[in-house]
């Protein structure tokens, strides 16, 4: 099996067939992964034209909604991922930390966002704040989404979690990863 990175819009392999992954315990090659070709640029102008301005456009409650459905759908593919993690060397609680943690992870920010944020595209933060001594002129913070795209690294020990944990407050806070 050759893996492919979803890359601006669609699925992308490796323009070569990169390094061969194999099961920790039999040697057996169970796929090939390769970033050979893969064009960054593209991936941050997609996330920038694409995906930032689709999540700006949904409130915290709707991206929180949305990790809450990657987190269900991720839960239903529970038994692949433990038979991918087992391949690697990891054991079943090594595996369930990661993969089970992670999962459990996007439940928590879709929880948070839910209940702890608006049902808004923006964050009020504190009063109307007088910046003037007769009143006429006056204040108020808000939180917006930045325009761009998180550029995340993982460690490589907990890739489940790791990836999640990083993915879900950028969704949540309207900034696409690239």
């Amino acid at each position: 099996m050759q893996l492919q990175s979803f890359v601006a819009g669609r699925w992308h392999s490796g323009s070569r067939d990169g390094v061969a992954l194999r099961d920790a315990t039999t040697g057996a090659v169970v796929a090939n992964s390769s970033a050979e070709g893969l064009d960054y640029r593209a991936m941050l102008e997609h996330a920038r034209r694409v995906g930032g301005p689709n999540l700006r456009k949904l409130t915290f409650h709707e991206r929180a909604g949305l990790i809450k459905s990657l987190a269900k759908s991720l839960g239903d593919h529970k038994d692949e991922f433990y038979k991918l993690s087992y391949a690697t060397g990891a054991t079943k609680s090594d595996s369930w930390i990661d993969i089970d943690g992670g999962i459990s992870t996007l439940f928590v920010y879709a929880g948070k966002g839910t209940r702890e944020l608006p049902n808004s595209r923006v964050y009020v933060d504190g009063n109307v704040e007088g910046l003037s001594k007769t009143g006429g002129f006056v204040g108020q913070h808000i939180y917006v989404p930045l325009e761009g795209a998180a550029v995340h690294i993982n460690a490589f020990n907990f890739p489940v979690w790791g990836m999640l944990e990083k993915l879900a407050p950028a969704l949540l806070a309207g900034v696409p990863r690239s």
